[in-house]
């Protein structure tokens, strides 16, 4: 007989080595409330080109150019999360969130992947912001 899964809080969906899934509006009322860190995992290119959510902290996963990792990552995230709030990251569609949500874990710290990222999944015109993410559901963001 297997053991009971823990339960998990409303809104999360279950993900395997990190603490699981959140929309963006979960994500942000979770910030709101002080219960999480926002972190963008976007590289600074990224966040200057495409837009920003004001107060998130910016700890690029990989950096453009070549996309290498930020040697960086483990330090940031680890002070981040050293007040043992949770930890929601976000990426452009959520694809890298959810490897910096496994490092984090890993690390021993409770981290959530933001779905949909920043800009949401390409539409059949290959447009991004037009069928989900972080912008398309009106939450606060700027652009340089």
């Amino acid at each position: 007989m297997n053991a009971p899964q823990a339960s998990l809080p409303s809104g999360v969906q279950p993900a395997a080595a990190y603490a699981g899934d959140i929309s963006p509006d979960l994500a942000w009322a979770w910030v709101q409330a002080g219960e999480a860190e926002l972190i963008d995992v976007r590289s600074d290119a990224e966040r200057a080109w495409v837009g920003f959510v004001p107060g998130a902290h910016a700890l690029a996963w990989k950096q453009w150019p070549g996309m290498a990792m930020n040697p960086g990552f483990d330090a940031g995230v680890q002070a981040l999360g050293a007040g043992g709030k949770k930890l929601v990251l976000l990426c452009r569609s959520g694809v890298r969130s959810i490897a910096a949500a496994q490092r984090a874990t890993e690390l021993g710290l409770q981290a959530y992947n933001i779905l949909e990222g920043f800009e949401g999944d390409p539409d059949a015109n290959a447009h991004r912001g037009l069928t989900g993410g972080w912008r398309y559901r009106g939450l606060p963001w700027q652009q340089n």
